[in-house]
């Protein structure tokens, strides 16, 4: 088994402070064992779609939850999210938005993609990592999906 099969969830974040306390609040609540983060947007597709794969089930087998930014370098949380809709093979892995921005064009825009979830990131730390807390315990062990991707 490779660690992409082992993989539950991808975070796509470029704020390394960001990061840290989505981190820790998975961690606190156990839900951060099988997590990989990755810093922007062409990471996140390499990482879904390695370079030179072909047609098939190349994506993370086991992945349960995408964790996306919007901002981010070299490739946006947009293109990335079409990227991964557009895709017979990750299209029903779940996808939450969790970003700064409060852009009603974002949500529009994020929504009409195909996007799970769309959260603004509360300022606060408390807030901050209640919300990571409540989005990991609901898509990892409350939401049910299908252990075969269509």
């Amino acid at each position: 088994m490779s660690i992409n099969e082992a993989v539950e969830i991808l975070l796509v974040e470029d704020s390394e402070a960001d990061a840290e306390l989505t981190l820790r609040a998975l961690k606190k609540h156990g839900l951060a064992n099988k997590l990989v983060w990755v810093k922007d947007g062409a990471q996140a597709i390499d990482f879904l779609f390695p370079p030179g794969s072909q047609a098939g089930p190349d994506s993370p087998a086991n992945l349960k939850l995408v964790l996306l930014d919007l901002r981010l370098p070299l490739v946006s949380g947009l293109e990335v999210l079409r990227h991964i809709k557009a895709d017979p093979r990750t299209r029903t892995i779940p996808v939450v938005v969790l970003t700064s921005s409060t852009e009603d064009v974002d949500v529009k825009e994020c929504y009409a993609l195909g996007v799970n979830s769309y959260v603004s990131k509360p300022v606060s730390f408390d807030e901050f990592s209640k919300v990571v807390a409540d989005l990991g315990l609901y898509w990892l062990l409350v939401n049910k999906v299908s252990s075969h991707r269509c």
